[in-house]
């Protein structure tokens, strides 16, 4: 029985004003639709991923989760509740139930702090732990992550950057959050480690009962540790659905192309092959009707007038794009 939505994002905008310079003076430049009318929801103990080229408005998502911005338009409901309208109070809570993993370890853990500052500082502002059970709680952490209690008194630099992450992920763990963001979290380890931190992650899952937010450019990382995907292009989703189906149908042309470009044919196999031609348009001027038409190889005349909806395509799926309407 599927489990409850622990995140639901409802129709969410987020604009940005773009200035436009002149020799002599600065005037508006329109707005830069970073995000432009994203809905899904992220159930209880499964992991979403979120795919996409650069640029797609992925992180700007990630952002106005982690309450970083605000949104133009549109509302994020943690738990049913509406966290813009959430009071100061509540909003502390907020912020300790969702936390994140970011995509450079070194650069997102302090230089200067020791491990056990790190892991701790949370754990300090957050709870009334005395020094001695916050030494025990980093030290246990450090375990669930894979690495050595003795190691909280070395320094960021004394360590790989497949033990950064493993750091990374356990300062996230630090005060028991229910989601937590995981930003692009191995595409700057090796390919070597990557596994190893992914099965970290699945692990982690489980034990502590963590709902994941999965943004990658890696593919066969989505399809490995997602239950459900969507695939952003231009601010807005084209396609979502349960990953198994995606990965192995993917029906809208700019999945396709994703998918060829990132996931070639092993040998023996036969892929669907699409090819994407031109570059991404700008947020500042997006196309009128599909935004991917400009690119899209089986580009139609309406395709180029009318923008299409996300609808119904069977076997809990959706997808936004004229060639798969149910008239069509």
């Amino acid at each position: 029985m599927p489990s409850d939505p622990l995140l639901t994002i409802e129709n969410v905008r987020k604009y940005f004003p773009a200035a436009e310079k002149r020799r002599f003076l600065r005037r508006s430049g329109g707005w830069l639709k970073a995000v432009d009318g994203v809905s899904f929801s992220i159930r209880k103990g499964l992991t979403y991923g979120l795919v996409g080229e650069s640029g797609c408005g992925k992180t700007t998502l990630a952002k106005l989760i982690l309450l970083l911005e605000e949104p133009t338009d549109g509302r994020i409901l943690f738990q049913g509740e509406d966290i813009k309208e959430i009071p100061p109070p509540k909003k502390r809570e907020y912020r300790r139930s969702v936390q994140a993993v970011f995509q450079d370890p070194y650069s997102s853990l302090n230089p200067r702090m020791r491990v056990e500052d790190i892991i701790g500082e949370p754990i300090q502002i957050n709870t009334e732990m005395n020094k001695s059970e916050m030494r025990e709680k980093v030290g246990d952490l450090l375990q669930k992550v894979g690495l050595r209690p003795a190691s909280a008194s070395l320094y960021p630099h004394e360590f790989s950057g497949g033990q950064r992450q493993r750091i990374a992920v356990a300062r996230a763990l630090a005060i028991n959050p229910r989601l937590i963001i995981l930003d692009e979290p191995v595409s700057a380890l090796d390919v070597s480690v990557r596994a190893q931190i992914m099965n970290l992650l699945r692990d982690l899952q489980v034990e502590f009962g963590l709902t994941y937010l999965l943004i990658s450019h890696d593919l066969a990382v989505v399809k490995h540790m997602s239950t459900e995907t969507g695939v952003m292009y231009l601010g807005k989703l084209v396609e979502l659905g349960r990953s198994k189906e995606i990965y192995a149908r993917p029906l809208h042309p700019y999945t396709q192309a994703l998918f060829s470009a990132a996931m070639p044919s092993e040998p023996g196999t036969y892929r669907l092959q699409a090819v994407l031609t031109g570059e991404v348009p700008s947020a500042l001027n997006i196309p009128k009707g599909c935004r991917f038409h400009p690119r899209c190889p089986s580009v139609k005349p309406v395709c180029r007038e009318v923008e299409p909806k996300l609808e119904e395509a069977g076997d809990d799926r959706q997808v936004a794009c004229h060639l798969h309407e149910k008239d069509a």
